[in-house]
């Protein structure tokens, strides 16, 4: 299974696993089997309509076939890039900028079924040797499919869960980088599990080195880095 890096619209790097071919086929055959399922459905419950004229079939036919034809791209802008196969199996479609896809983005998928299904299967190929996993029609719309199994959650990244009325202590914390906020993260966490004092007591002098605060306003380390953390995420989010 291939690694996608996603930048999200907050200059973060995520690195989520792209699905597999064989989850996203899987996927594709439990959805078709839906759709196989409604159609023989239709095709018991409205068998009286077989005495009609064969343009009043066929407008019936068109009507009722409208959410086989739409299955995907009804479901995948209703439930944030999932079908029912892709629920079932876990993965979703997203923007490969970070952003969440649009109704537009998930037009060009559904279009481009038409060349990777219907034309002899090609995007199943196409994504064996895609390194993304991507079809022809995730690449014309800028999306990949990512398996949520194994999704990050905030604490693998520098972001911090604010409440809406928080209010930053140390301001200065602007002078810290992305790389700066996420190494302070991924050393305050460890140290803290490990009880190594000893580096979170260089850490905080580091971070008051870096960002030249002279007055410091928490009495413990440990307090200290979590404010520091918190306030670059609420000034780095405000910009």
């Amino acid at each position: 299974m291939s690694e996608l890096q996603i930048n999200t619209t907050q200059n973060v790097k995520i690195t989520f696993n792209a699905a597999g071919a064989g989850e996203r086929l899987l996927a594709f055959i439990i959805d078709s089997a839906i759709k196989i399922g409604y159609m023989l459905i239709l095709n018991w419950t409205f068998g009286a309509f077989d005495s009609m004229d064969q343009w009043s079939q066929i407008a019936i036919n068109t009507v009722l076939g409208f959410p086989v034809m739409f299955y995907t791209l009804a479901l995948e802008s209703l439930l944030q890039g999932q079908t029912i196969g892709k629920r079932v199996l876990k993965i979703r479609v997203v923007k490969i900028d970070g952003y969440q896809a649009s109704f537009s983005d998930y037009v060009v998928r559904w279009f481009f079924r038409i060349v990777d299904i219907y034309f002899f299967g090609i995007g199943f190929f196409i994504m064996l040797f895609n390194k993304k996993t991507q079809r022809i029609g995730d690449m014309a719309a800028g999306t990949a499919v990512i398996a949520l199994k194994n999704n990050v959650n905030i604490s693998h990244t520098i972001l911090e869960n604010l409440k809406d009325n928080y209010k930053p202590t140390y301001p200065n914390v602007i002078k810290l980088s992305d790389n700066d906020a996420r190494i302070i993260k991924e050393t305050y966490a460890a140290a803290r599990n490990a009880k190594d004092y000893q580096t979170l007591i260089k850490l905080r002098q580091k971070i008051i080195e870096v960002a030249v605060i002279k007055d410091v306003k928490h009495p413990t380390d440990i307090e200290f880095i979590d404010v520091i953390l918190k306030d670059y995420n609420f000034y780095t989010q405000s910009m």
